[in-house]
């Protein structure tokens, strides 16, 4: 079924619900545009984050401590 067809077999079955139900659905409809818009903000603070060069210059920073300086070790 393709997106046209899909979508007006939804809105006729909306229609012939009862007008709480309908609430319901909006109510759905809405919390699922909400966590796309969610996940799009989400990708954006990473491609800016992995673009960004704020943090460069802890890459020229020596490393203080090392591996001899733990006191106990996980496995």
């Amino acid at each position: 079924m393709d997106r046209r067809a899909l979508i007006d077999n939804t809105v006729n079955k909306i229609k012939k619900l009862p007008d709480k139900k309908i609430k319901e659905v909006n109510d759905f409809t809405d919390f699922l545009l909400s966590k796309i818009d969610e996940q799009l903000i989400q990708e954006g603070i990473l491609t800016i984050m992995t673009d960004s060069d704020s943090f460069d210059f802890l890459e020229e920073d020596e490393d203080i401590y090392s591996i001899d300086d733990l006191k106990e070790r996980y496995k």
